[in-house]
């Protein structure tokens, strides 16, 4: 009886579950239509896309090309390439150290400080670009990878990130590696960033893809058209008076494939620090 009773508890929270399922598979379909869309137009026409075809075509080679011959489109890569890594491996080592210094070095002036830092969270970008840009133009840092990256190097959400994600770094490692003769840098390096792994993983996504995906900024302090990154190479495409559809879809797809590939490899480690797990 006991049996009976638990497979029939069971068949019947599957059927109440079986809206949900029905609700769910909706709503990925839908999230998942754009970025279908976006991979068969790359292979259409500029006429098939503008009809609405949404199943494959036979020109996606044919767009690559055009958009080869059209467009600086590996001097654009490599650009994006380079900004993207340069900005990740400095913002996550910044951000890191700051993080680390601001839990478990903690005192009443760091709190105040960071509590700072939190509130230069709500200045919009825009207002202080004008100011950045007056920098790096006196720098003669404008159209290289350092006037892209120093803006970004150091951001609040980061800092904070990491700082929260160090509650759970265990302290016990750190006057251990202290009592074996450990310097306080050394520590940072040989235990800290080892441990915090998964946290690194999640903030070199958001960062790369922030980095990737930037626009106004390197509108701005990129005047000279071989230091334009992807996203700028795909507004140019958009901006003519006539668009060929299907090259610039295989434009936005091409530039599209990093940030994908990145996710997709660090999906796990990037679950894992988005919820502040440390190993």
């Amino acid at each position: 009886m006991t049996e009976k009773k638990v497979k029939y508890n069971s068949s019947a929270i599957q059927k109440r579950l079986i809206p949900t399922y029905i609700f769910l598979t909706i709503c990925s379909l839908i999230s998942v239509f754009p970025l279908f869309w976006m991979i068969t137009a790359a292979t259409n026409q500029t006429v098939d896309v503008s009809r609405g075809k949404i199943w494959f075509g036979s020109y996606a080679v044919e767009n690559f090309l055009n958009l080869l011959h059209s467009t600086n489109l590996w001097t654009s890569f490599g650009n994006s390439c380079l900004y993207a890594t340069v900005q990740t491996l400095l913002c996550i080592f910044i951000c890191s150290l700051a993080g680390y210094g601001f839990e478990l070095y903690h005192d009443k002036g760091k709190d105040i400080l960071f509590a700072v830092l939190l509130m230069a969270m709500m200045i919009p970008g825009v207002a202080t670009m004008i100011p950045l840009f007056t920098m790096m133009s006196k720098l003669h840092f404008l159209n290289t990878v350092w006037g892209f990256v120093l803006p970004a190097i150091s951001t609040p959400f980061m800092i904070m990130m990491f700082r929260q994600n160090s509650r759970n770094f265990p302290v016990d490692i750190m006057e251990a590696a202290r009592i074996d003769g450990l310097s306080e840098l050394m520590i940072f390096f040989r235990m800290y960033m080892p441990v915090m792994k998964s946290t690194y993983a999640a903030a070199a996504v958001i960062t790369f893809m922030n980095a990737w995906n930037a626009y106004l900024w390197p509108r701005v302090v990129m005047t000279d058209n071989r230091a334009q990154t992807m996203p700028m190479l795909i507004a140019n495409l958009a901006g003519g008076y006539t668009i060929d559809y299907g090259m610039l879809m295989m434009g936005v797809l091409f530039c599209s494939l990093p940030t994908m590939f990145i996710f997709f490899v660090l999906q796990k480690q990037f679950t894992e620090g988005i919820t502040g797990a440390v190993k």
